[in-house]
């Protein structure tokens, strides 16, 4: 298998670097007037990929929204993976898993390892037990092909107070991006580590040696607009991946529309950035 990084960087030279939200919560569903149980909950995935797959380069479901509906939303979440299995639409599991020790490995195993049940292409990790303790995550995904994202330097103001701490002179948002760059270092075309960054502030981040790509949520409702990409992610040597959630997902149920949704944005920002 290629590696995250090398399929990654083919899906956005074919698609673009929009990566679109899947995200089921209440509100949504009850918009694409479905119920708010496991059925609701699958018509809206299936809506998803028959819209996304092939079409979007990247696509980032949350897995909260999932796991509300216990292990019948869980199921769906299965199958809304393999539903882009085999596609050149790669998927980052939105799921923030960060633990130490043996309980990292079984994260590891249930996420990131070759057989891994609820393996996508690249899934999200909290690293603020220290980065070091993600090292079960990051091998056994090297090892599979999959790719990790690590937060970095979030947009909610409550991050601020852990992420801006200064240790040796160098913030700890900065100590985490300079992490994923030593692991990324030699990698072509580009590292299968990448960060968070959101896209609705400046981050005040040095990202010209990560050799890696960005996870950069809040584009559309949330506030950053393409022009906003291009100025606070001028200086990334790797590849800055948008993502907008509601903004596409309000064009639903209808899958030609939500599909015309996200392509036009991504178009807008090939056009910005």
């Amino acid at each position: 298998m290629d590696t995250f990084g090398t399929r990654l960087a083919a899906a956005v030279t074919t698609h673009g670097n929009l990566c679109a939200g899947i995200d089921p919560h209440p509100g949504l569903l009850a918009a694409w007037d479905l119920t708010d149980d496991a059925e609701g909950l699958e018509s809206f995935a299936t809506t998803c990929a028959e819209a996304f797959a092939g079409h979007i380069g990247v696509v980032k479901p949350q897995s909260a929204f999932f796991e509300r509906h216990g292990s019948a939303g869980i199921a769906v979440l299965e199958r809304l993976l393999e539903a882009f299995d085999g596609t050149d639409t790669l998927v980052i599991l939105d799921a923030k898993r960060g633990d130490i020790g043996s309980t990292m490995d079984g994260y590891a195993d249930a996420y990131l390892g070759v057989k891994a049940p609820l393996g996508a292409d690249a899934v999200t990790l909290s690293p603020y037990l220290g980065f070091g303790s993600l090292l079960p995550g990051l091998d056994a995904a090297a090892d599979a092909g999959r790719g990790v994202f690590v937060l970095a330097r979030t947009s909610n103001p409550e991050g601020e107070q852990v992420q801006l701490a200064t240790v040796g002179g160098r913030s700890v948002a900065q100590s985490i991006v300079d992490a994923a760059a030593a692991r990324n270092a030699g990698a072509e075309p580009l590292g299968d580590v990448g960060v968070v960054v959101g896209a609705t502030n400046d981050h005040g981040l040095d990202l010209t040696a990560l050799n890696g790509a960005v996870l950069a949520p809040g584009l559309g409702a949330q506030g950053a607009g393409p022009a906003d990409i291009r100025v606070r992610f001028a200086g990334l040597r790797g590849i800055v991946l948008p993502a907008a959630s509601r903004s596409v997902l309000e064009a639903g149920p209808d899958v030609a529309a939500l599909r015309g949704a996200a392509q036009s944005l991504r178009d807008e920002l090939s056009a910005a950035v």
